[in-house]
């Protein structure tokens, strides 16, 4: 569980790279989280830090963590009657009594129950954009799946589509893969069951993010098995996971204006970056804007 907190308490002295919780062991440090080992659970702390194109830029993103944090339990509160997730009923408070220790952690950690992760990424697609419609224009499908005739980028798709993709470890690229693909990896019935739960939870999120004025154009679940059930791990329909348009400025045929991390991805690639190590810094108005973004989408998205 979280510390309930208010996003005006988040200032660019907030803002947090690397964790550091004495007696407590450190699993790993991810792209963006660090995850603690409490034994049959983990404590999974969302820094600052931003990932794009699999690699982690030296520039932080004020608040970014907390945002993730927070929005990503509001998804879970909501959605746990579609498939049930890996937060657990312990506080932060519980696991770091001391608190000069906790301060940073609060508003960003999340206690979790452990599960075995899968070894795939269930991605759904309403909207033809990114790697989709690069993969479109080319061979006229997504992951092997076929689509109509003459669409644009950023058009609607006839249905949201499930279209999974591997692991790659840090630093290396996912690849998209074909659901029979998915099926050889996690098997037919895994595979199919996360498929399932992707698109219902897509539908719900999407609903709600439209109410918003927000259309979630694609997202990014990741799941994992604990006593052989699957559920929600890591995080649900943030900025870093999916991408978010406004309604009020949509139109298809280019690219459309986002609440998330792809709005550092335009300026990357505009910069001519080859997306391989080492990445450059960001510039101040950059990581600024990137940092309003994240905090415009989670005040349209919260309760």
């Amino acid at each position: 569980m979280v510390r309930d907190a208010t996003l005006s308490t988040i200032s660019p002295m907030d803002t947090l790279t690397e964790s550091n919780v004495p007696g407590v062991r450190l699993l790993f440090r991810g792209k963006v989280r660090d995850v603690y080992d409490l034994g049959d659970e983990l404590m999974i702390v969302s820094t600052d830090r931003l990932s794009a194109f699999d690699v982690v830029l030296p520039t932080p993103i004020p608040g970014k963590g907390w945002v993730l944090t927070q929005l990503s339990n509001v998804w879970f509160r909501r959605t746990r009657d579609v498939c049930p997730n890996h937060v657990s009923d312990r506080s932060l408070a519980d696991v770091v009594p001391d608190p000069a220790v906790r301060a940073p952690l609060e508003g960003r950690t999340v206690i979790g129950k452990k599960a075995t992760p899968l070894k795939i990424e269930a991605i759904v697609r309403g909207y033809l954009a990114g790697s989709g419609w690069a993969e479109y224009q080319e061979r006229g499908t997504i992951c092997g799946i076929a689509l109509p005739k003459g669409l644009r980028e950023s058009d609607r798709l006839p249905e949201p589509i499930f279209t999974p993709s591997t692991k790659a470890p840090q630093g290396e690229h996912d690849e998209n893969i074909s659901f029979e693909r998915a099926c050889d990896i996690v098997g037919r019935d895994v595979a199919t069951t996360v498929r399932d739960v992707a698109l219902a939870l897509y539908a719900a999120g999407a609903a709600l993010a439209e109410s918003r004025g927000i259309i979630v154009a694609d997202t990014k679940f990741e799941f994992g098995l604990r006593d052989g059930k699957i559920i929600v791990i890591d995080e649900m329909l943030t900025p870093d996971s999916s991408r978010f348009w406004a309604m009020d400025g949509y139109q298809p045929g280019r690219a459309q204006p986002s609440f998330d991390k792809q709005f550092v991805r335009d300026y990357l690639k505009s910069i001519k970056w080859n997306q391989k190590p080492p990445p450059p810094e960001l510039p101040p108005d950059i990581a600024a804007r990137t940092a309003a973004k994240y905090r415009e989408a989670y005040d349209r998205l919260k309760d």
